[in-house]
């Protein structure tokens, strides 16, 4: 018995090491298909690596490095969340709202765009949860209804804020403008990097990103070892409708209003960002530090094209192609690890 428990301990061990190493390696390639795409750009254009241009992919990759670090969340616990995008706009419209229709302080205007998409991704949560609605449709749901409600709050126009100092300093300058003035990094790039960290934290350090990977693993196991998996799993979506409400803060303050309009396709490309960054559609895999890897590409690849002027559509074209391959590689290495 007591060497039956052994074998078992060392077998999962050596079953969460291989997982590990595997990881890493994905990582790795990750960036080195970043460093890939900016040597390739930079022989193709001289364009490519000036400062204005790199400072312009850098604030690129905010919003959609944001919406990125959520989905991670749900894709390890073998999930999806197609309504990031419009969540996102959404909680910008919600802000707009507070701060310049209805006159409240600023602060709680913000808080009022967070809550708003914590409030859908709790929405999210016990659809997938509680009402055992595949992920795909309850999200879809939700996306189709947040896209509607952004559009009535706002009556379908844009929602600039108050041209006051205070709203100024806080939105619009907060994102574009720079703490440091001798390096010329807009905040918004600070505010990727600061939620990446706690994105990192929560997902390496707390019970919930401990939970996340063990549902994306094993969900049956899990929920007969007495653990009440939809709590958790309704929770993975409410952190995930956070930072899609942290997005909308952010590309409101870039914008200096509320577009209704926007969010449309965010989330494929958020989701894309997530993927190529190393985390199994399958569930149970992933990183943060993928994740980001993952959203500069998306950016650098974006910018190269347009500064090549390669049309639209074929951006397109390769950006499914190159996402097509790293879903396809995951697969492949799942087939090998069997």
């Amino acid at each position: 018995m007591r060497q039956t428990a052994i074998a078992v301990g060392a077998g999962e061990v050596a079953r969460r090491e291989s997982i590990f190493h595997t990881a890493a390696a994905r990582k790795f390639l990750a960036f080195g298909g970043l460093i890939g795409l900016a040597v390739i750009f930079s022989l193709a254009s001289p364009y490519f690596l000036t400062v204005d241009n790199v400072i312009g992919i850098l604030l690129a990759t905010t919003v959609n490095g944001v919406l990125a670090l959520g989905a991670t969340f749900v894709i390890i616990t073998g999930g999806i969340d197609l309504s990031v995008g419009t969540v996102m706009t959404m909680s910008a419209v919600v802000t707009a709202v507070l701060i310049s229709v209805w006159g409240l302080p600023v602060p709680l205007g913000l808080l009022g765009g967070l809550a708003t998409g914590a409030l859908a991704g709790l929405v999210n949560g016990v659809a997938v949860s509680k009402m055992k609605v595949p992920p795909f449709v309850a999200t879809l749901g939700v996306m189709m209804a947040a896209k509607g409600l952004s559009l009535i709050a706002s009556g379908s126009k844009p929602i600039y804020f108050s041209a006051t100092p205070v709203v100024q300093s806080l939105t619009m300058d907060s994102a574009v403008g720079s703490i440091i003035p001798a390096l010329p990094v807009p905040n918004a790039v600070f505010f990727l990097f600061g939620a990446a960290v706690v994105a990192s934290v929560i997902l390496t350090k707390t019970i919930l990103g401990r939970y996340a990977f063990a549902i994306g693993s094993n969900e049956e196991a899990i929920r007969l070892s007495g653990v009440s998996v939809d709590l958790w799993k309704a929770s993975v979506y409410v952190v995930c409708g956070v930072f899609s409400g942290l997005a909308g803060l952010i590309i409101a303050s870039r914008l200096n209003s509320a577009q209704p309009a926007l969010g449309a396709g965010y989330e494929l490309d958020a989701i894309a960002a997530v993927v190529i960054g190393g985390t199994s559609l399958s569930g149970g895999e992933g990183s943060i530090l993928g994740t980001v890897i993952g959203a500069f590409v998306m950016s650098v690849l974006t910018n190269g094209l347009r500064i090549l002027s390669v049309a639209q559509e074929w951006q397109l074209v390769v950006t499914g192609g190159i996402v097509i391959a790293a879903v396809y590689a995951d697969v492949l290495r799942r087939r090998r690890q069997r």
